[in-house]
């Protein structure tokens, strides 16, 4: 449940952002599809299937949200593995070894 709402977040900032870009002059149109990158399966999986199995409404209307989304083609949806994520730092502690790798990964410089 919890994969499902944040790619439904991620969807709807990455439509907001495809929104704000296509009024910029000289941007190069028609946009290119926002690539969401998710090391969830199982919220990939519900994502693109199109039966919601659920009794809560608001997890049903996030659901809509995302395959409406991916249907429209305004994101796309990629599986990247939990160790390769670079984003791991911004949601729990990790080694050093693991920082200092996602930072290189970010391209971020060492202090």
């Amino acid at each position: 449940m919890l994969g499902v709402i944040a790619l439904d977040k991620a969807g709807e900032e990455a439509e907001w952002l495809r929104k704000l870009v296509e009024n910029v002059p000289g941007w190069p149109k028609p946009m290119l599809t926002v690539c969401i990158h998710c090391d969830c399966q199982s919220a990939i999986g519900r994502a693109q299937s199109a039966m919601y199995i659920g009794k809560s409404r608001h997890i049903r209307r996030r659901h809509n949200t995302i395959r409406q989304l991916l249907s429209m083609g305004v994101v796309s949806i990629d599986y990247v593995r939990s160790k390769d994520n670079v984003a791991d730092p911004l949601t729990k502690g990790l080694s050093r070894e693991l920082v200092h790798k996602s930072s290189r990964g970010m391209r971020l410089k060492p202090l």
